[in-house]
């Protein structure tokens, strides 16, 4: 797999783990039973967010840890003090020498549409091997599949035509976390992020502009060392901005009826020298003191300065308020004054909003009529608040061959015993109509025949006819070996978003959304039947 070294060395480590998944290597190894062919399923139990899909992420870097995994002395020095001295120094000569080039690798593409039950990966080889890699698999993989589902929600209240910036790294739970959420914001959905190591490892698209701090730095009487700016196209003299500036000031403060002593000089020197660094890239943060009195004002001088020599401010931002009508408000003082100065371009100059959005506030924002362009969301991404876990589980359900499976007191933590295959059934239209899991030696499901299956959590069995029938663990690694390229995380998005766009309303609806089936076959269902009873194999 071609990967960008530096995104190589954002995998996680081996003892990024569980104390458990160490006693227990102890355990099959001193029982013979290291070597024994076992297989897990990576699965979770409930739709997050009270919806009725998942994205499925992390997949990428679940292969990059998988090919870079290697117990190093240190690892094991660390391993040998926390487990018990008189462990037989064999076992830490077998663990230097464990990788995963027995390991073989199922899994949903990432982007995938995701159902509970249905196997995000699958994971099979060696049992002290496989074991071991069960928490980090799951930290890999839980969190992304949660953020990417929470911006695919997000992104869903917002519509297509916003843009939504993701610009939680400060809120984060850490420099991982931020990381990861930076990375799957970007794949269920969002446009960019505000996170520049997560633009330099992943190629997730960067955005940003200035904080507060920049607009409050500046009184009035700094004087740029150089003030003058050329025009755009490169011809003519170099014009002194900031006395341009001041000239339009005084024309915007007579169009909106403004004292020209009411902007705050500060906020227009931080503005101009801004306009002097970034004069193609121009953006204005309206609400260090006053939008209407001072922001606004100052960036319309500004702009327009700017526009006169030929550039056009890219546009403005509101951090605090109602957003949804100051942008209103906003729009309409570009609108009047577009038309006083005979300047087209300034009325759909863009409006970014940013201010702890969550989804009720997004779908405000993005109702008819709103003016925003632009959101900016940190907390209510990142942070996942509605469901902070997805509850990932990593389950046993082959060994030698044999199917295992846990039954419990409790019947919902019940897995499903064997080697499987998963299929998605489509209707003639190409419509979802539900998720069928089999055992792997089953034929598949063939388009045009009736086939009977036992939907989860019902008493009886039902037949469908399939008008398609798609695979959904497609093989990505084989023997430790990458099968073939794993998609880019841009092409994983777009088709996160195909996913989406072919799942119908009742399922994409994001309140008490219809719940899409997952069935299993008549032949898996006998086997589960029996093993429940305590019947042998």
């Amino acid at each position: 797999m071609a990967e960008q070294e530096p995104e190589g060395r954002a995998a996680a480590r081996p003892l990024l783990t569980d104390l458990y998944q160490a006693t227990m290597a102890l355990g099959y190894w001193r029982a013979g039973r290291a070597h024994d062919l076992a297989e897990f399923e990576l699965f979770f139990r409930h739709c997050p967010f009270g919806g009725a899909f998942a994205l499925a992420a992390g997949l990428r870097d679940c292969v990059r840890f998988l090919r870079t995994f290697h117990l190093r002395d240190a690892d094991v020095q660390f391993l040998a003090s926390v487990l018990p001295p008189d462990t037989d120094p064999a076992f830490f000569e077998h663990l230097r020498a464990i990788d995963c080039s027995g390991v073989t690798v199922r899994a949903l593409p990432e982007g995938s549409l995701a159902f509970p039950g249905v196997p995000l990966l699958q994971v099979s080889g060696p049992l002290l091997v496989v074991q071991l890699l069960e928490t980090p698999l799951l930290c890999l993989v839980s969190y992304a599949s949660l953020i990417a589902t929470n911006a695919a929600r997000l992104r869903l209240i917002a519509g297509p035509e916003k843009r939504l910036l993701e610009m939680g790294l400060r809120r984060a739970q850490g420099p991982d976390g931020g990381l990861t959420a930076s990375t799957y914001s970007y794949l269920g959905g969002f446009d960019g992020s505000s996170n520049v190591l997560a633009g330099q490892l992943r190629g997730v698209p960067v955005a940003g502009t200035l904080a507060h701090s920049f607009v409050t730095s500046f009184s009035g009487t700094e004087v740029p060392p150089d003030p003058t700016l050329a025009p755009a196209a490169g011809r003519g003299p170099r014009v002194d901005l900031a006395a341009l500036v001041e000239a339009w000031l005084e024309r915007v403060c007579a169009h909106l009826g403004l004292g020209v002593q009411e902007p705050h000089p500060g906020e227009r020197a931080a503005f101009v020298a801004y306009a002097l660094a970034f004069p193609r890239a121009f953006q204005g943060l309206l609400d260090t003191y006053s939008v209407k009195r001072s922001g606004l004002p100052n960036f319309l001088a500004v702009a327009l300065a700017l526009g006169q020599l030929g550039y056009r401010a890219v546009g403005v931002r509101l951090d605090s308020g109602d957003l949804l009508q100051q942008a209103q408000e906003i729009r309409g003082l570009f609108r009047t004054t577009a038309a006083q100065f005979q300047v087209p371009w300034l009325q759909s100059v863009p409006i970014a909003v940013s201010n702890n959005i969550d989804e009720e506030e997004l779908a405000r924002l993005a109702q008819e009529g709103s003016e925003v362009n632009v959101i900016g969301i940190g907390t209510s991404v990142v942070t996942c608040p509605r469901q902070p876990s997805l509850g990932c589980v990593y389950k046993l359900v082959s060994v030698g061959g044999q199917p295992r499976m846990k039954l419990t007191e409790d019947p919902e933590k019940q897995t499903l015993p064997g080697s499987k295959a998963a299929f998605r059934l489509l209707g003639p239209d190409g419509t979802l109509l539900l998720d069928v899991l089999q055992l792997a030696e089953e034929p598949p499901p063939q388009a045009g025949q009736e086939l009977r299956v036992w939907p989860r959590g019902a008493r009886a069995s039902c037949t469908v006819r399939p008008a398609g029938v798609e695979p959904l663990l497609q093989l990505w690694v084989r023997q430790g070996q990458l099968c073939e390229p794993l998609p880019s995380l841009a092409e994983s998005r777009a088709f996160a978003q195909l996913c989406l766009s072919r799942l119908s309303p009742d399922h994409r609806r994001l309140e008490q959304p219809a719940p899409y089936q997952v069935a299993l076959s008549e032949k898996l269902q006998a086997l589960l039947h029996r093993l429940s009873a305590g019947a042998p194999l």
